[in-house]
């Protein structure tokens, strides 16, 4: 309850300080003169990694959806498509550049290009269509039925067709409810993405609304199925949790060992977290006050990418440094 208290202290006083961009007195801006936050060079991996590992080149991303596991790799640009039964003869689809990010929707899943400007829509069957989104697309989500784009190189988020700017750098966006919640990586901090009416008719529209600091390097989101938003601190070696309307740090978790990748089950209610500077990928139980710790297994070497199959349970890490995709039963 203590460090539960001091948390919600903390980012209230962080609510009540947010001004806008441009501000030089904004407490948000770029955390310090460092770059933003990325995953640790793992160390060599000292034994066996748990599970079984399939030969893979060097992986940008990794996402369950429609009955495959979709793999982003980066040489050449493209996404594998494994089905999950067999995990075997995967399709591949060609990109017109690396993706940083897979976004599972509807059955298919989202490839943002930011070098090509363009989202390319993968679907269980190996069919594929793209759309031109300039400014340097990087994440996708759909929020209460509208189009969300994270446009980081024009830093502005796409609701539909509306262009909503004050975040310098939307790396991710994911929704939370009929909301969305933007993270800034070099300024370390979450942004609460207005998409619902407002009562004031000169605040119609979506809009960008509190930003809170997130720690000291966050780089990876995920939301959960209570209506929270985990983020972790890879400078800073902690899980995060937030809630929204009005956004509110609720807890802050020590998770050493540079925490990168994350996903989250929501059968299980795990919040599945890899350790790049470790070679390890750990579970937490998050359906009660604070993460609670139930798996942890040694992983492939620069475990930066996580998934999960809801139905099954298998975790699903993805080396970035070409070591395979590792496969864990729990």
């Amino acid at each position: 309850m203590r460090r539960l208290a001091a948390v919600v202290l903390t980012g209230t006083a962080l609510l009540s300080g947010c001004s806008t961009e441009g501000d030089s007195g904004d407490p948000l801006q770029v955390a310090n003169s460092l770059e933003p936050a990325r995953p640790a060079v793992s160390p060599a991996q000292p034994g066996t990694p748990d599970g079984a590992v399939l030969p893979l080149g060097r992986a940008t991303a990794v996402a369950v959806a429609g009955g495959r596991v979709a793999v982003a790799v980066a040489e050449p640009p493209s996404v594998l498509l494994y089905p999950l039964d067999t995990l075997a003869d995967p399709v591949v689809v060609p990109l017109p550049g690396p993706a940083e990010r897979l976004t599972a929707l509807d059955g298919a899943v989202e490839a943002p290009v930011p070098g090509s400007g363009v989202v390319v829509t993968v679907r269980a069957d190996g069919t594929a269509t793209r759309r031109e989104v300039a400014g340097g697309p990087v994440d996708v989500a759909v929020v209460g039925g509208r189009t969300v784009v994270a446009r980081r190189d024009a830093r502005l988020v796409d609701v539909d067709d509306r262009a909503v700017t004050g975040v310098s750098s939307p790396d991710q966006v994911v929704g939370v409810g009929d909301e969305a919640v933007v993270l800034d990586r070099p300024r370390s901090a979450v942004f609460d993405l207005r998409l619902s009416a407002d009562p004031d008719p000169d605040r119609s529209g979506p809009r960008l609304g509190a930003g809170l600091r997130a720690g000291d390097g966050a780089t990876s989101m995920v939301a959960d199925r209570f209506g929270r938003v985990f983020v972790v601190d890879t400078r800073g070696g902690e899980l995060m949790a937030f809630s929204v309307d009005p956004l509110i740090m609720r807890q802050r978790y020590p998770v050493p060992g540079a925490p990168y990748g994350i996903a989250y089950d929501r059968q299980r209610d795990l919040v599945w977290v890899t350790l790049t500077g470790l070679n390890q990928v750990v579970a937490f139980d998050v359906a009660g006050g604070e993460p609670v710790e139930k798996h942890r297994y040694a992983t492939v070497r620069q475990p930066d990418s996580v998934a999960v199959d809801p139905g099954s349970g298998r975790v699903f890490v993805a080396s970035g440094d070409g070591q395979g995709m590792q496969v864990i039963g729990t």
